[in-house]
């Protein structure tokens, strides 16, 4: 009989401490919906902050609205910035159309980005203006805004709710561009609640129509800490076309500094 009541009290304790928990992580945040979206973007910088750097592979697969596929090989090397956003350098490998192709960006959290392209058949670097940011980055659904990393400082936020979604539950929070270059009126994302990783991602066009979604088939979890996509899908449902990312594992902290990440040596990055 001792043993039941035992049971019935440990019972009886975990479930106190769940209820707890809910209620604790509740308190978090604000009533207000613009307050706390915010928190909900913050807690998603928080999340992933003190990785220093990062190199992964990746496929980039290409279709049309007939379904004609091609498929392009690339690295990405990434540098964590204090206090800003954060470097970034992609370099085409595959296939001979584009190989040497680079493109470096320097996201920034209050201003405008700095972006290059080199382009090895013209022999020069190309300065991407900020007007030119919704432009299509080498003829994929991802255009040069959305290689930006994320910086809170770059978005307002509104809460809307909370649903079922692939990552268990999630927020779903309306981020609005601060940049009157933007191509876009509005984002809507799908967060999830445990880990605050980014699922999904709507995007509407400066009309406020749909334009993009972005879907996160699954995550990885390195240095028990950094979730990153293992495969992600860009739908253009105005165009009919899709590009598909498909990484290949990630490195991090490999030594990677500034130096490795100058426009002046953007045509020979390797």
């Amino acid at each position: 009989m001792l043993t039941k009541n035992i049971k019935k009290i440990v019972i009886a304790s975990i479930s106190s401490a769940v209820v707890l928990l809910s209620f604790q992580s509740q308190a978090e945040f604000s009533s207000d919906p613009a307050e706390k979206g915010l928190q909900i973007a913050k807690k998603v910088k928080e999340r992933d902050l003190g990785w220093g750097d990062s190199q992964t592979t990746l496929k980039m697969i290409l279709k049309n609205a007939a379904g004609q596929e091609s498929t392009r090989e690339l690295r990405t090397k990434a540098l964590e910035v204090q206090g800003d956003g954060d470097k970034a350098l992609n370099i085409f490998d595959h296939p001979r159309d584009v190989k040497g192709t680079a493109f470096l960006s320097f996201s920034h959290a209050i201003g405008a980005d700095d972006q290059w392209l080199y382009l090895p058949a013209l022999k020069r670097v190309k300065r991407i203006a900020s007007r030119n940011k919704s432009g299509p980055f080498v003829g994929s659904e991802f255009s040069y805004e959305d290689l930006s990393s994320f910086e809170v400082e770059k978005y307002t936020y509104k809460f809307l709710r909370e649903e079922p979604c692939k990552g268990g539950t999630c927020f779903v929070v309306e981020q609005n561009p601060v940049d009157k270059f933007s191509g876009y009126t509005r984002l809507v994302s799908w967060i999830d609640t445990t880990e605050f990783r980014n699922w999904k991602i709507e995007f509407y066009d400066r009309r406020n129509s749909l334009l993009k979604t972005l879907t996160v088939e699954d995550f990885t979890l390195y240095l028990d800490k950094y979730w990153r996509a293992t495969a992600t899908k860009m739908v253009n449902h105005q165009s009919k076309k899709t590009t598909d990312l498909v990484f290949e594992g990630y490195e991090f902290r490999t030594g990677l500094t500034d130096r490795d990440f100058n426009k002046n040596t953007l045509k020979r990055a390797k």
